[in-house]
């Protein structure tokens, strides 16, 4: 034995920019012991250990918690070793293989391949799936793997365990880490964006490796060297932008110390903030660049869209946190909307490695990183049927789930896994001339002991997974509600040609029919509130019975939970929170969500159980306000009670007048900041329009 076959093998790989997969698959000690072996002959200088501390293979190897894998994202390393006996959360793996760079390893201990599909991943029980059992997911991977001819496998208790022989190299100069067109061509286009005219933002779109973080930080520098004074720059965390900076300093002939703000010799500045501190402090800057776009919140996007004069966002394409693609086109809707001379560049050509790399096509089968819904236009008879992920091909499984990431850019790996491995799973798809055209993924929750039910209350317990159940018990305060059995929707999706045809419904009442064949006693939802998706639940009978007091960190909204009672327990439990809910809602309004949009605050009033009628008392006080003989103060709580009467709310959505009547009424703004987001002129404008919005009310 030579010693020297890995270390030829990675010198190879770096000359034709390429990386591998090493998977040393065997029995665990065994596949320790042949894990120190390869990096005994690799020597390596550094590289990342994701797995037990103590068990570190090599002192080289920096540890790092799984947990936090997808915080190195936007750094680079040539070797990472995993520990699938530790758990194998598909969002980090597929985030480390995005971070080794050309002529880099990513060493994979597992058991056999033939043992993967019932191999007990400690992972399973974090997201609150069963450990054991046959796992769909799993089994998928080791079929992905055992296909692919350039991973390189490797038998645990081979005494010398030796790479296989790369076939000899074509004729190719050796591979450099350089530009290419494609990233000159987008930091013309971020250059041209900060230095041109107001609101026109520029999209900047791309897979790993294309250059988009170095050409954000070429691009930053040269607009400062041209006279620009001051660049932010935003991102998810301070990891995401180490290349952005480096490029920076680079180009701007400095060192870089893992610094997150440059200043040039003329004094101009770029610097990193996250995006809660950029809203908060509103700093003066000729351009935004918002990087990994697709992991902040689209509500914080928007308002970093019209915050500033001009903003560039760039995103990956097929993320780990969440679809570059799907961002796109949902994000769509507000650049149009609001900007509508936005510019779109996508990146096609791999920076980082060669066009030839075999690993990230293996990432993106693995983890269906390019599931696509996209192709012709479906023609043809709709029909609804039952589905099942884990059982589908894989030509299927790759439109279903496409779907699911065009509906949702949050849609991750780890997404792809809770579909397909969850047992208590239930899926319906559209189809239309045999395509896929739309789907709808719920899971059984709840059913809780209710004594378990009056724990989750108290807060004394938290269980995995029961997401609608549990939050209606311990935030509702309703432990009777955890008792029942009820089928979460999780996602609806429908593909973009084929919105607006009642294909969501049908797919919903498939759903709901299913759920009462094995009778759950009521059907629900939980997702981040937007004006546009409440009108498609309140019009399948969804009832609204709780608003989370938090945003959501995936979502940035807050989330409404709806449900429809199926069985008499199921309908009077959903009863008893919409009243519950309606009770709260005037009074936790102006508290809680004083900056809810007002379109969600009159949708939700127009949703909720029907008030008591008016007393004799208000209709006198209301009339006395809406002919000027009586003060706004003094009839504010008359007003409120106006709001929540049957079909009031709805009328107001539409008056012209809503989001003053919502800010001013429903949620105590005072005249002062309704008067600086130019819903009024002064108090003595906003008191005439709602004044005669009141008239309008009682007497039409």
């Amino acid at each position: 034995m030579t010693g020297n076959e890995w270390q030829a093998l990675t010198k190879q790989l770096a000359s034709r920019g390429e990386r591998r997969l090493v998977l040393v698959e065997g029995e665990h000690n065994q596949v320790f012991t042949c894990a120190r072996r390869i990096l005994e002959q690799l020597a390596p200088a550094h590289g990342l250990w994701i797995g037990e501390g103590e068990r570190n293979p090599n002192p080289a190897l920096q540890p790092l918690p799984a947990t936090q894998a997808r915080q190195r994202l936007g750094t680079e390393t040539p070797l990472v070793v995993w520990d699938g006996w530790q758990g194998n959360p598909p969002d980090a793996l597929a985030a480390m293989a995005g971070t080794i760079q050309a002529g880099g390893l990513w060493l994979w201990l597992m058991p056999p391949l033939a043992e993967w599909a019932n191999f007990p991943d400690p992972d399973y029980a974090r997201m609150g799936l069963p450990a054991s059992g046959h796992h769909p997911f799993m089994a998928r991977l080791a079929d992905v793997i055992s296909d692919d001819d350039a991973v390189i496998r490797v038998t645990a208790g081979d005494t010398d365990p030796r790479p296989a022989f790369l076939s000899a190299a074509s004729a190719h100069k050796p591979f450099q880490v350089a530009g290419t067109p494609d990233q000159e061509r987008a930091i013309e286009a971020i250059v041209r964006t900060g230095q041109g005219r107001r609101r026109r933002p520029l999209v900047v779109t791309a897979d790993r490796g294309r250059g988009k973080s170095a050409a954000l930080g070429i691009a930053a520098v040269r607009l400062l060297q041209g006279g620009r004074n001051r660049i932010a720059v935003v991102s998810p965390r301070k990891d995401n932008v180490a290349s952005l900076f480096r490029h920076a300093a680079e180009q701007a002939g400095m060192e870089y110390h893992r610094q997150t703000a440059l200043q040039i010799e003329s004094g101009a500045t770029l610097e990193w903030f996250p995006v809660d501190d950029l809203l908060a402090s509103r700093p003066e800057a000729e351009l935004v660049m918002v990087d990994e776009a697709a992991a902040i919140p689209a509500p914080l996007l928007k308002q970093v869209l019209l915050g500033w004069p001009r903003v560039v966002f760039a995103s990956t394409v097929h993320g780990y946190e969440g679809s570059g693609r799907g961002f796109n086109l949902r994000f769509r809707t507000v650049l149009d909307r609001e900007t509508p001379h936005w510019q779109a560049l996508t990146l096609e050509q791999p920076v980082r490695w060669s066009p030839r790399d075999p690993l990230e096509p293996l990432v993106n089968r693995l983890f269906l990183l390019d599931a696509d819904a996209r192709g012709a236009e479906p023609t043809g008879d709709i029909s609804i049927e039952d589905w099942q992920p884990g059982q589908a091909n894989e030509a299927e499984l790759f439109r279903a789930f496409g779907l699911l990431v065009d509906a949702h850019y949050r849609t991750t790996p780890g997404d792809l896994r809770q579909w397909m491995d969850d047992p208590d799973a239930v899926t319906v798809v559209a189809r239309q001339g045999g395509d896929i055209i739309g789907v709808l993924w719920a899971t059984v929750e709840g059913g809780l002991d209710p004594a378990l039910a009056q724990k989750v209350l108290r807060g004394e317990r938290r269980l995995k997974g029961h997401l609608l159940p549990q939050s209606l018990a311990n935030h509702g305060g309703d432990a009777e509600a955890a008792t029942l059995r009820m089928l979460r929707v999780v996602r609806v999706a429908v593909h973009d040609q084929c919105r607006r045809q009642g294909i969501g419904r049908k797919l919903l009442d498939c759903a709901r029919e299913r759920a009462s064949d094995i009778a759950l006693d009521a059907i629900g939802t939980s997702y981040g509130a937007a004006e546009e998706l409440l009108p498609f639940w309140q019009s399948s009978g969804f009832a609204t019975v709780r608003l989370g007091i938090s945003r959501e960190a995936s979502s940035g909204e807050y989330a409404v939970q709806m449900m429809k009672g199926l069985s008499d327990p199921g309908t009077a439990a959903q009863q008893r929170l919409s009243a519950r809910f309606a009770e709260q809602w005037p009074v936790m309004l102006p508290v809680v969500w004083p900056t809810l949009s007002p379109e969600l605050v009159l949708a939700i009033s127009a949703d909720l159980p029907p008030a008591a009628a008016l007393t004799a008392q208000e209709v006198t006080e209301l009339e006395a306000f809406a002919y000027g003989h009586r003060g706004f103060e003094l009839t504010l709580p008359a007003l409120k009670r106006l709001t929540v009467q049957a079909d009031v709310a709805t009328w107001l959505l539409f008056s012209g007048d809503a989001a003053l009547w919502a800010r001013c009424v429903a949620q105590n703004q005072s005249w002062d900041v309704v008067r600086e987001i130019e819903l009024c002129t002064g108090r003595k404008d906003g008191e005439s329009r709602i004044r005669f919005l009141t008239k309008r009310v009682l007497f039409s």
